[in-house]
């Protein structure tokens, strides 16, 4: 078996600011999920605020033996996530999925991208 059922990204940021073309070089952070299993997983993406309740879930869909990468810039229900808000997120899939984090910050020309695995849960 490959992956876990739940995982948190406690990182998470969307810059108000984009610059070069849209939508490859918007600024963004996506949530990548990798399901080996055969059997499709639904993933649901609840979303914490340091000021206020979390929103979601955000549910999802990652057929068997797919990979899905989701851009949280692009979730509008049950709404759409702040920019320049800090946040966090906790991933959870019926089926063992593996969970990676990614933000391009493209506020500057000269772009920067972070990725970084997420935490497993049990």
């Amino acid at each position: 078996m490959t992956g876990k059922h739940t995982w948190a990204i406690p990182e998470g940021y969307i810059p108000k600011e984009s610059t070069g073309p849209e939508p490859e070089m918007t600024s963004h952070e996506s949530v990548c999920v990798l399901n080996a299993t055969d059997e499709d997983a639904t993933v649901e993406i609840t979303v914490y605020f340091t000021n206020r309740g979390p929103i979601g879930p955000y549910e999802k869909t990652v057929p068997a033996e797919r990979t899905r990468h989701f851009r949280l810039n692009e979730f509008e229900d049950p709404e759409e996530i702040p920019r320049g808000e800090d946040f966090a997120s906790v991933l959870e899939s019926d089926v063992p999925v593996v969970c990676q984090h990614t933000r391009l910050d493209s506020r500057q020309a000269e772009n920067a991208l972070l990725t970084t695995i997420a935490h497993p849960g049990e």
